[in-house]
Formats: C-alpha cells, sequence, structure tokens
C-alpha cells in the first residue's frame, strides 16, 4: 500500500472547517423495521429503586454499506453511501484517540464507505478521551474487556426498557433470515437523501441510519428515540460512587462523562442527528459486585436521562457545520481518487487521518 498526501487531514486544520447544513432538505427515500415503545417507567428509576440490567438474547445486525441490498436499490439515488455510524466516525474525527480505519472505494462518479468485516468498528470505547487511558491488557478492566463490557450493557439497556408495544415501518428489517432462532432487536433503518451542499460540487448522500424506539409526548405525538447506555466500571474499592450521587449530582457524573468519552458521546449524537431521532435517551449503569467468587459481575441501573439531540451537541461543543465541513472535506478528497479500493486510516493518538490505495481483493479473503 502507499500513502496518497500523507500530510492530508492533520485535526488542527480540520477543527476550523464549516459547512451550513440545511436539515429541511434531508428527505427519507426508505424506512423498515420495526420499533417498541420506550417503557417510561425506566424514568422513574432512582439508586434507591435500582433495577438489575437483565441479558437479551435478542440479535443485532452490523451490516456494512455495500452488504445491505437496499443501498443497492437505491444506487441510483446519490453520489455517496454509507452508514450513520461511519459517518458519525468521520465527523468527529477530532475527538478520536485511538486508531479506526474505513474502506473507500470509489466506482465511476460514486463513492462507497464500508467498515472492515473483522474490525472492531462497532465496539465501543471506553474513557477514550480520560487523562488516563485504561490498561491495554489485565482483567476485567483491560482496554478490550471494557469494549466488549459496555457494547453489551448497550445492547441489553436498550432492549430492557421498551414494552412489547410495536410501531412497523412499510419494509420489514431488510437482515432478518428466516434461519434465526433469536427475536430482532427494536430497530427502524432510515434511509436517508442528504444534500452535500459547499464549494465544489454538489454531491448527494444515501445514509442508512438507525433508531432505537419510539415513544409519545405529553401531546400524544410520536416521537422517535435512540437509547444509550453510560456504564460505571472504575469501583473505587468496590464501592460506585455514581449510587452515592447520582439522584442529587448528576450533572457532575455526566460532566465526567463528558470529559472522558468525548468522543462516544459525540458519536452518539451526531448519529441521532443524521438519523432525525427526536429523543437521546441516556441510562446509567454500573457494576454490582458478585456476592461469591464464583459468580461473575452482573450490572444495575441506576437511573436515566433524556435529552434533544441538537441540544446535547451544543452542550458537549459539537458543532455540526464543522463536523458537516469535515465529511465534506474528506468527501471531496476521495472524489479526485481514481477508480480503486483505498483505506482512510486515523493514526492511533495523533491527530492525522491518511488515505491508502490498496489491491482490489483487500479484506475480502475471508468470504471465498
Amino acid at each position: 500500500s502507499r500513502g496518497i498526501n500523507a500530510e492530508y487531514g492533520e485535526f488542527s486544520q480540520i477543527s476550523k472547517l464549516h459547512l451550513s447544513y440545511p436539515e429541511k432538505d434531508i428527505t427519507n427515500l426508505v424506512e423498515c423495521g420495526t420499533l417498541e415503545h420506550y417503557d417510561k417507567r425506566y424514568d422513574r428509576i432512582t439508586t434507591k429503586a435500582e433495577r438489575p440490567l437483565q441479558i437479551s438474547n435478542r440479535l443485532f445486525h452490523y451490516v456494512s454499506t455495500t452488504d445491505d441490498p437496499i443501498i443497492r436499490e437505491l444506487v441510483k439515488e446519490g453520489h455517496v453511501f454509507a452508514t450513520d455510524s461511519i459517518l458519525a466516525t468521520i465527523m468527529t474525527c477530532p475527538r478520536s484517540y485511538y486508531s479506526w480505519d474505513i474502506i473507500i472505494q470509489r466506482v465511476g462518479s460514486r463513492l462507497f464507505l464500508d467498515k472492515r468485516d473483522d474490525s472492531d468498528f462497532d465496539l465501543l470505547t471506553v474513557n477514550e478521551t480520560a487523562n488516563e487511558l485504561p490498561a491495554s491488557e489485565g482483567g476485567s478492566n483491560s482496554l478490550n474487556k471494557l469494549s466488549l463490557e459496555a457494547t453489551f450493557i448497550n445492547q441489553n439497556f436498550s432492549q430492557q426498557c421498551l414494552k412489547r408495544e410495536q410501531k412497523h415501518f412499510k419494509r420489514p428489517n431488510p437482515f432478518l433470515n428466516d434461519e434465526d432462532d433469536n427475536e430482532p432487536s427494536s430497530v427502524a433503518y432510515r434511509y436517508r437523501k442528504i444534500p452535500l451542499a459547499g464549494p465544489g460540487e454538489p454531491y448527494t448522500l444515501i445514509c442508512r441510519t438507525e433508531v432505537d424506539a419510539v415513544t409519545t409526548n405529553a401531546s400524544g405525538e410520536e416521537q422517535l428515540m435512540n437509547i444509550k447506555a453510560l456504564n460505571e466500571w472504575d469501583l473505587k474499592a468496590g464501592a460506585s460512587e455514581w449510587r452515592q450521587k447520582l439522584d442529587t449530582q448528576r450533572g457532575d457524573i455526566l460532566t465526567t462523562e463528558m470529559k472522558n468519552n468525548k468522543c462516544k458521546l459525540a458519536k452518539w449524537t451526531v448519529s441521532s442527528i443524521l438519523a432525525g431521532a427526536d429523543l437521546l435517551k441516556f441510562g446509567y449503569v454500573t457494576r454490582s459486585m458478585p456476592r461469591s467468587s464464583g459468580e461473575s459481575i452482573g450490572h444495575s441501573i441506576l437511573g436515566t436521562q433524556q435529552f434533544y439531540p441538537k441540544q446535547f451537541a451544543a452542550q458537549i461543543s459539537l458543532d455540526m457545520n464543522n463536523a458537516w465541513g469535515i465529511l465534506r472535506v474528506i468527501v471531496d478528497k476521495c472524489m479526485q481518487l481514481k477508480d480503486g479500493k483505498y483505506v482512510l486510516y486515523k493514526e492511533p493518538s495523533k491527530g492525522v487521518l491518511r488515505i491508502y490505495k490498496v489491491p482490489l481483493n483487500t479484506f475480502e479473503e475471508d468470504n471465498e
């Protein structure tokens, strides 16, 4: 592989980019899947009335862009194709510390952004932007174990706090398989057409976005919701600080999370804005220490908190015009590439993005 303009993408320059973003011009092309209603009883949970986190056997699908049958249907509708998680990773890149990579395929006038099948792309990071990073090895607080734990908590919490009341979209979940024994998670996929304006040629972006649940407001209007979990893992001397403080000092706990998980929170917020979610719900989940040495660590839900995604973006100093500006510049850069396959690579611990050209069959050997 060879680097292309290796100095491209210094974060100090990227942070100054801006593109004003006309949200009213976004249209939904296809909506599919089934959402369940949020159970508002979970808003009444406190540290005095905590609930154990239950393990769900529901199926979660993490399908990349070019493996999506609906993206293939929509190929004539746009120039750039991606999922919300891929776009959110690019749009929040100045906040990321760990490395990541995205596969870019330039095919004629079109650009397809994919993740690698065998990557950790869909695992959540933990304390990525803290002063002290988790150790890369050692016990349940190692980097990889914490990542798996946070992802496990998010999946389970997002399904536990729902009622079985369903809202069906026009089309079914495109990733369901008749052979699946387990029921699918509550999810709606919204394939959205987003105009990428800006200096230079206008491009149309086709993005698969996700929403986790539906709820109703005081006026009885339906609202779409994304549900995420913040989790406490660093229990000092086995004691949970969240259990002591969450009911009275929630703002302090959230401020610490915003500092230590600046990138993860920004990705969740961008994904929610891309999806047109009305609400972003957070659960606060801590570890329940095992009573005996043979038991594994359990988890408890201590409380929830709800935000409007755009207001939360302002609270975490996430400038969406900057996020769109970053995406536009990277799309422009990729549109200058010749047909072929490339990797957009974020260097670990450095604020640098690089683009490498790779042979067309790279990352496909395992599928044969």
